[in-house]
């Protein structure tokens, strides 16, 4: 394999007029992609960029993502893409600490772009329309794709950490192309007649793989929502007759408790993925029949490029379920110890594979911890079954232990799905003087639902084992997410009056 832009120049090859990126009424073909690329490429090695040199992308879903993407790959350079709602102190800790050069930022963000590139020494390129045209006009394309080994860095990817800083994964060119080989031909199973739903984040790992890479693999079109809304997300579906959308749990929740929910055209829609976090069983059996698509549920992290695991197409699903390894990737659960667990027992993912990061950019320490033995340790707590699909219980690290006895959020979080009036539901645990923990939870209802604290605490209660039930509930009117919509516990705060 060499350099991973190379999928765009094999299927501009191959069908340069089809369109690859579509934003409501701009339409990209792969031929003025490729050649925009080329013109970046051609910008930053006047620019001084070179092999192995880190440039920063600080964009929302926009055309100008992918070009800058590929050029950047194209002229040798790594990409570490970004989260374009960072604050100026948050840049510069991203540039700084991967050594990026030079960071191109979408004019909404250009003051906390500037103020954190001042900070770490870095040239910010600024980005005033959708597509770069405005910067690569009168721009000489570059001859030719900058070479690459399947082991050199393609991307350094800064993984949210519950704790500490964010650290830097090392993804390389060899193993993005594959994981985005192996999602397109055997997970998703797309081609050039497939419309792909791009709203999840391109500066995040699963949008990044799962939406970009995968799409220009298969030749086939990625429609961009900028920023997630339900309802523009249904809009779309049925204006560009979208076949495969990709989403978190929350996206999915959204859409199906939309109000135009019921009248919503997605009869175009022939598969459904889902990532990220665990999918409440509840929603993904709502969704399907409401709308008619089946989904399947992968999982995977920043560090394993990122697909590990996946409900195959062509094998039996199992919801609630991630289930079984990709090909070329291995899976296991072990112990605190590392030692494998016992048949049946609850045990900590560890990963190897083709998939795998290098290691966390200038942390040895971080990488040998984290990757003790050829085995990357996940964090998730799941279990296996006779058949080898995988169950995620929860993060080791949010897992409850109330009075020694471990409580899992996850398992508390799909009780209270099932109540028909909860949208979201986040379990947390609460310090406790006796116990050490408690167990709390704050439920957002659906539009119009109605539902009071002891009602829903009576209804989990009756479910759930004495010790597990949430001793204290509370309402919001939503709760806190990351970039992909993913819900973080981590954020959620009990009330002031909680006991």
């Amino acid at each position: 394999m060499t350099n991973l832009a190379s999928i765009l120049d094999r299927s501009a090859a191959q069908q340069p007029d089809r369109t690859v990126i579509r934003l409501d009424d701009l339409a990209v073909s792969y031929r003025q992609l490729s050649d925009a690329a080329r013109r970046l490429a051609d910008l930053l090695t006047s620019a001084g960029v070179g092999r192995g040199d880190r440039v920063g992308l600080m964009m929302p879903n926009i055309p100008a993502f992918p070009v800058a993407f590929y050029g950047a790959l194209a002229a040798g350079a790594v990409v570490v893409p970004m989260n374009p709602l960072l604050k100026g102190r948050e840049v510069a800790y991203y540039l700084g600490d991967s050594g990026a050069r030079v960071l191109l930022a979408w004019r909404d963000f250009a003051g906390e772009a500037a103020k954190g590139a001042a900070d770490a020494g870095a040239e910010v390129i600024g980005v005033d329309d959708v597509d770069l045209s405005s910067l690569l006009a009168g721009r000489s394309a570059a001859a030719t794709t900058a070479g690459a080994d399947d082991t050199d860095d393609a991307v350094i990817l800064y993984t949210s950490g519950t704790t500490g800083q964010p650290k830097g994964a090392q993804l390389t060119h060899g193993g993005l192309a594959r994981n985005a080989g192996l999602t397109a031909e055997t997970l998703l199973q797309n081609g050039p007649d497939d419309v792909m739903m791009g709203c999840l984040p391109l500066f995040h790992v699963f949008g990044l793989t799962c939406g970009l890479n995968a799409t220009v693999m298969a030749g086939g079109t990625l429609t961009l929502l900028p920023r997630f809304d339900a309802g523009k997300a249904l809009d779309i579906i049925a204006r560009d007759r979208v076949t495969i959308f990709e989403g978190v749990p929350t996206m999915y929740a959204g859409m199906l408790h939309h109000p135009a929910a019921d009248t919503a055209d997605t009869t175009s829609l022939r598969l459904c993925v889902s990532g990220g976090a665990a999918m409440p069983v509840e929603i993904l059996r709502g969704f399907e029949q409401k709308f008619g698509c089946m989904i399947l549920e992968g999982y995977g992290l920043s560090e394993t490029s990122p697909v590990a695991s996946f409900n195959h197409p062509n094998r039996t699903r199992k919801p609630g379920s991630i289930g079984t390894p990709v090909e070329g990737v291995e899976m296991r659960l072990v112990s605190d110890t590392g030692s494998p667990v016992l048949a049946g027992e609850v045990g900590e993912i560890a990963i190897r594979g083709h998939n795998l990061m290098k290691g966390y950019w200038g942390k040895p320490e971080a990488t040998a911890e984290a990757i003790p033995d050829g085995w990357f340790r996940t964090g998730d707590l799941a279990r296996v079954d006779e058949d080898g699909y995988y169950y995620i219980v929860d993060r080791k690290k949010e897992m409850i232990i109330r009075g020694g006895y471990n409580v899992y959020p996850r398992e508390i979080e799909e009780a209270l799905h099932e109540h028909p009036a909860v949208a979201e539901v986040a379990v947390i645990g609460m310090a406790h003087a006796e116990l050490g923990e408690e167990v709390g939870a704050a439920v957002a209802l659906k539009p119009g639902a109605e539902a009071t604290p002891a009602e829903l605490q009576k209804f989990v209660k009756e479910r759930v084992a004495a010790y597990k039930y949430p001793r204290r509930v509370w309402l919001v009117a939503s709760l806190p997410k990351g970039p992909t919509g993913k819900i973080l516990r981590r954020e959620v705060q009990p009330p002031q009056d909680a006991p």
